[in-house]
């Protein structure tokens, strides 16, 4: 017998928590959170941008991750804080679909890049004497737009297969953004299929740069222990420590939110690990890529030494 379903025209988003009592406290947290991801983010660009001597491949990526986190973290946190304010937490179907592409391009984009970056340093540590020639501008520039692009187009061919799914009965989204999971537990279409080609693709998608950044570092990592000077290796280790701390936190998050079985996922857990990786990570970037970044340490002195003197 055929049922009668009533499209679902928007969503209600209910949060990390239930508890009107925690919402302020959350409020205030999240909020600061976001400020500094923001800011600190956008001081990365600018120093960047204004001091010729940043103005190497290495931080070409750089300044390019920290716009993308940027990017990442604005596509869930303005909504997620206004929601704390107001009982009234719905979004349309439309602004949860375009919520979901922002979030995808942006954070596979960010996958791409840190795969980008760990290029940058196996070419850097493996083969010093070609590193001028190899890492071009013209291929620093190609690396970042190919990547801006094939998850553009990735993004926009999942959210064409989820817009047509049928959305009925419950709108209540658990979860504090439009993220995939949550969704495809409110699908009443038979999303079987989909979850197979979102595994598949998504594998490759995400797998492939995991692969090649966790190749890259296996030839850094030979290459480091060959170098028999122990400030030597101390030194060509510090120049990718960071970026190895934030690929371990980004990758340990995204594998354990979306490569388990949708019918293993437990949305509490997942809103949590959510956090971490669109919230938490965007935030600590800046700190991880310039407390022991004596470069970034010395553009920061400089310009604020400069503005002293006005």
């Amino acid at each position: 017998m055929e049922r009668n379903w009533t499209s679902v025209k928007n969503f209600i988003l209910l949060g990390l928590s239930d508890s009107p009592n925690q919402q302020t406290g959350l409020f205030s947290l999240f909020l600061a959170m976001y400020l500094v991801a923001v800011l600190g983010n956008a001081m990365i660009v600018a120093i960047i941008i204004r001091d010729l001597h940043l103005h190497t491949p290495m931080y070409f990526f750089l300044g390019n991750l920290s716009f993308v986190d940027i990017c990442f973290t604005s596509a869930i946190a303005p909504k997620m804080l206004q929601n704390m304010l107001t009982e009234i937490r719905t979004i349309s179907f439309v602004g949860c679909m375009a919520q979901f592409y922002a979030f995808s391009c942006t954070a596979c984009t960010e996958i791409y890049l840190l795969a980008v970056m760990a290029f940058d340093r196996y070419v850097a540590i493996c083969n010093p004497l070609r590193y001028t020639s190899v890492m071009s501008k013209s291929l620093c520039i190609s690396l970042v737009s190919g990547s801006w692009l094939l998850m553009s187009l990735h993004s926009i061919l999942h959210i064409s297969m989820v817009s047509r799914f049928v959305f009925c009965d419950s709108n209540l989204i658990r979860h504090f953004f439009c993220d995939l999971p949550p969704l495809l537990k409110l699908a009443c279409s038979d999303t079987t299929s989909y979850q197979w080609l979102l595994f598949a693709e998504g594998s490759v998608v995400t797998m492939s740069p995991f692969v090649f950044t966790i190749a890259s570092y296996v030839s850094i990592i030979s290459t480091i222990l060959k170098i028999r000077s122990e400030k030597g290796r101390l030194r060509a280790f510090s120049t990718c420590s960071s970026h190895l701390t934030v690929v371990t936190l980004f990758f340990g998050t995204i594998f354990f939110t979306y490569f388990r079985p949708f019918s293993a996922n437990t949305l509490d857990q997942n809103r949590v690990v959510t956090v971490v990786y669109t919230i938490v990570i965007p935030m600590l970037n800046p700190f991880i890529y310039s407390l022991r970044n004596n470069d970034v340490i010395g553009a920061l002195r400089n310009a604020f030494n400069r503005k002293t003197h006005i």
